[in-house]
Formats: C-alpha cells, sequence, structure tokens
C-alpha cells in the first residue's frame, strides 16, 4: 500500500461512510475537517494524522493507524482507524439518545403493524 491516499477514497475504504460518493460529498460540504480546517475531498492523508468528521450533533475524532486504498471488511478497520472522540462528545450523544421523543407509548398514536392485522382481522377485511 502507498503512504498517501485520498481523503474521500480513505473514509470509504475504512467504512466511515457507506459510498466514496458519500464520503466526497461530506468533505465538499465541510463536514470532514483536519486541524480544524475544513478539507477538500482531493486531500492526501498520511499515518498519524487526525480527522474530524461532523455528525450530527458531535464531531467524531479519528487517528489513521495505517493507510487503506481499498474498501475492506469491518472486522480489518480497527487495524487502520482509531476512535479517539472525546468522552464529552461521546456523553452529548447519550443524552440525546435519552431524549429522543419518537418513542411512543403503546396504543397511542398510528397502531403497529401487529395491531393492524388484529385490526383487519377483527372487520375481516
Amino acid at each position: 500500500m502507498g503512504d498517501t491516499v485520498r481523503i474521500d477514497k480513505w473514509l470509504w475504504a475504512v467504512r466511515l461512510y457507506k459510498t466514496r460518493s458519500q464520503a466526497t460529498e461530506a468533505c465538499r460540504k465541510g463536514h470532514v475537517s483536519m486541524g480544524n480546517l475544513p478539507v477538500k475531498p482531493s486531500r492526501e492523508v498520511h499515518k498519524g494524522e487526525v480527522v474530524k468528521v461532523r455528525v450530527t450533533p458531535i464531531t467524531r475524532s479519528y487517528k489513521i493507524l495505517d493507510i487503506a486504498e481499498k474498501r475492506m471488511s469491518a472486522k480489518l478497520t480497527p487495524g487502520f482507524v482509531e476512535d479517539i472522540t472525546p468522552q464529552e462528545e461521546l456523553d452529548l450523544l447519550e443524552i440525546q439518545k435519552q431524549m429522543n421523543w419518537s418513542t411512543r407509548e403503546r396504543g397511542t398514536g398510528r397502531p403497529t403493524k401487529k395491531d393492524r392485522r388484529n385490526l383487519d382481522d377483527f372487520f375481516e377485511f
């Protein structure tokens, strides 16, 4: 493997984005930064550098352990990337999960699939 690779290709290879075009788009929109400056998709990355990826509501930090040009299995990614996101950011993410209002009590709002089947059986549709 080479000493450098484009950042969009590396983000895709270590499975931080599903497609390379999504990684490229994230770079273009300023969601990916290095040294507190947004980077272009063509920016070359080296071992030991820190990449910050903004994933609402937090910014995740990753240390580049090795260079990868081709997409790899998820089991191999720990040898290429290390998550060094500060604990304060992870705590913020946990707080947001706890405050998630999208859950609803059973019986309120739209019926579940099981409830819908029971209603259909009851009315014999």
